[in-house]
């Protein structure tokens, strides 16, 4: 673990805060003790939220079972897949999907799954259709373009379920009472969190984004964003 331990801390770091310096040190630290394969958080809680492969088990077992090969995403023809470093503030050599960046492209054999060793990817699931990364979610009501009356609808045509894990819900809209708006509704027992829907949002800031699924519930953020919107 030479990379680690003969960094330079006073170069690399001299204009950041105290706090962060100890952090970091910290990080480095534990890495150095674990050989770079456990968990290392100690970077701070990442803002943004990070997916799992196809069919990756429920995040605890997922750790415990991952090798951190890389072979799945030697395997992506996509590059969707990338791999968990300390600035990322992810598990380090584990696999994640940033939608925004790549995507998931739902390949029907599955390759990340069929290139894992271990049991870390489910080798059981054939249909990719019926993977389970995350749940799309309209986190952004007032900025969706297609709630604001403009024909938009890309995450509808762009999904790989189109009319299925998301349908659009045509009704007058409630201000003008003369115009027709064309509302996705996102089908929770249908979507797979592959982010597509989110990578072709044309918004700077996404008015749909793929969330974390938690405790095998997929509509608790759903939920939760619907009721602080009315």
């Amino acid at each position: 673990m030479s990379f680690y331990t003969n960094l330079d801390l006073k170069s690399q770091y001299k204009n950041m805060k105290r706090r962060d310096f100890i952090k970091r040190t910290a990080v480095i630290s534990a890495v150095g003790l674990t050989g770079g394969f456990s968990l290392v958080s100690l970077l701070g809680k990442n803002k943004k939220h990070y997916f799992r492969p196809p069919g990756a088990l429920e995040e605890n077992q997922f750790l415990a079972a991952c090798i951190r090969c890389g072979k799945c995403i030697q395997d992506c023809p996509y590059d969707t897949l990338k791999l968990g470093s300390l600035e990322d503030g992810i598990n380090i050599g584990t696999p994640y999907i940033d939608f925004r960046d790549v995507p998931c492209q739902m390949c029907a054999d599955v390759p990340c799954i069929a290139a894992c060793p271990t049991t870390a990817l489910n080798h059981d699931l054939k249909d990719v259709n019926k993977s389970n990364m995350g749940t799309a979610v309209i986190t952004d009501r007032e900025a969706c373009l297609s709630l604001n009356g403009i024909r938009c609808e890309i995450c509808y045509r762009v999904c790989p379920l189109n009319n299925k894990a998301i349908t659009l819900d045509k009704h007058e809209q409630s201000i003008t009472k003369r115009h027709t708006v064309f509302e996705p509704i996102i089908h929770k027992e249908f979507c797979t969190g592959c982010g597509i829907c989110e990578n072709a949002c044309p918004l700077d800031k996404t008015a749909i984004k793929v969330l974390p699924t938690e405790r095998g519930d997929k509509a608790a953020h759903y939920i939760l964003l619907r009721e602080q919107q009315t």
